[in-house]
């Protein structure tokens, strides 16, 4: 049985007072739940997040890591450098990534490589534009995705990987995809996963959505067989919302 996770993305929100305020309100709304859960911060509140967090069921994750360790590129933070400071997740290739700063399926692969090396579990994001979905090509988009951002992965190295299937056309939008379509999508995911990597890696992968679950979706998702959590935008920052999903029932 794969254990759900439910995993928050703060994105660029939060200076370190209200991100410490945050994560204090979330520990008791969150203890009881049956799922793992994980929130993952800007970098500057990594360490503060982490402090508050510490010894109790939540996570702390980077929003994005460089494929080296270390060398001369400005402005990037490093796997290892996350690991020294025991960073436990971190989200790779979101779909603001790929849009705004040239994230690619090559440079997805790399820093998914770098960061399992480091112990970091990879959050790997995958998903299609409103445009081909439309023209029906989103499994054509999710295969080629899988196909080139796991190339020479193998089995052991799915250990500490989670991917989350965020159709684009569904993030901030308020749009989501039908409980039923986004099982039917992440079991061909998983599918591909099989073809490629093998039955074992597949059943115990854990896949999320993350196309805008919220408080009113999350009991119909998470009821779906193939649905193991989810990655959460806006819902994540506050307390209450975050904390009901992370209970759904």
């Amino acid at each position: 049985m794969r254990k759900p996770i439910i995993i928050g993305n703060w994105k660029m929100n939060k200076l370190q007072q209200d991100a410490k305020e945050l994560a204090k309100e979330l520990i008791p709304l969150v203890q009881g739940s049956l799922a793992d859960c994980a929130v993952c911060v800007p970098y500057t509140d990594l360490i503060c997040v982490k402090e508050v967090l510490a010894n109790t069921k939540i996570g702390v994750g980077a929003q994005n890591a460089h494929w080296a360790d270390n060398g001369a590129f400005t402005g990037e933070v490093s796997p290892a450098m996350l690991e020294e400071i025991g960073i436990s997740y971190c989200v790779i290739g979101h779909s603001e990534r790929r849009q705004y700063f040239g994230e690619t399926d090559k440079t997805v692969n790399m820093r998914t490589a770098a960061v399992i090396k480091h112990n970091i579990t990879a959050i790997v994001c995958v998903g299609e534009l409103l445009e081909e979905r439309e023209e029906g090509k989103t499994e054509n988009v999710l295969r080629k995705q899988i196909t080139e951002g796991f190339k020479n992965f193998s089995e052991d190295d799915f250990k500490k990987i989670i991917i989350a299937y965020e159709p684009v056309w569904a993030i901030g939008t308020g749009k989501t995809a039908t409980a039923e379509d986004a099982n039917a999508t992440i079991l061909f995911i998983r599918n591909t996963i099989k073809e490629l990597f093998g039955e074992n890696v597949s059943q115990n992968l854990r896949i999320l959505y993350g196309g805008s679950m919220n408080t009113k979706n999350v009991d119909e998702l998470m009821s779906m067989p193939e649905i193991d959590g989810g990655l959460i935008g806006g819902a994540s920052l506050k307390a209450a919302d975050f904390a009901r999903i992370v209970n759904y029932r």
